[in-house]
């Protein structure tokens, strides 16, 4: 079994949805590995990893709004150490995903046509995510 791992640092911009396909691709692409899984880890808690459409904006438009309805963010929440913006930010966490696998084909992604891979910034200011990309055959 061959393995290939890479840490990607990606900056948010604050409460949003920042697309990374092409830099897992990327990353894919680099390891070698013709057939095998592409597993994505986020070392985050406030952060989450989404595969959603990427051709039409109002979707993730109208999954953050739905989310900021399902959880708003002036909730009689306890924990405020970090900010008013941070146990919102970890119940979203916790009804999404922090971790993904993709299937490999051929050396890409085995992706749907109107697929792509996001880091959803549940807090409002901007944050350093970190995602783990694992390739193995």
């Amino acid at each position: 079994m061959n393995h290939y791992q890479k840490l990607l640092r990606i900056q948010t911009t604050g409460k949003s949805l920042t697309r990374i396909t092409s830099q897992v691709e990327a990353i894919v692409a680099e390891s070698g590995i013709e057939l095998g899984l592409c597993t994505l880890f986020l070392r985050h808690t406030s952060a989450s990893l989404l595969i959603q459409e990427n051709a039409d904006p109002d979707v993730l438009i109208d999954l953050e709004n739905f989310f900021a309805q399902l959880v708003p963010e002036s909730g009689d929440y306890v924990h405020s150490a970090e900010g008013l913006d941070d146990m919102p930010a970890h119940i979203r966490t916790a009804l999404t995903h922090t971790s993904e696998h993709i299937p490999i084909s051929r050396g890409r992604l085995v992706l749907g046509t109107w697929q792509g891979i996001y880091i959803w910034e549940h807090r409002q200011r901007r944050h350093g995510r970190e995602l783990v990309v694992h390739v193995s055959s």
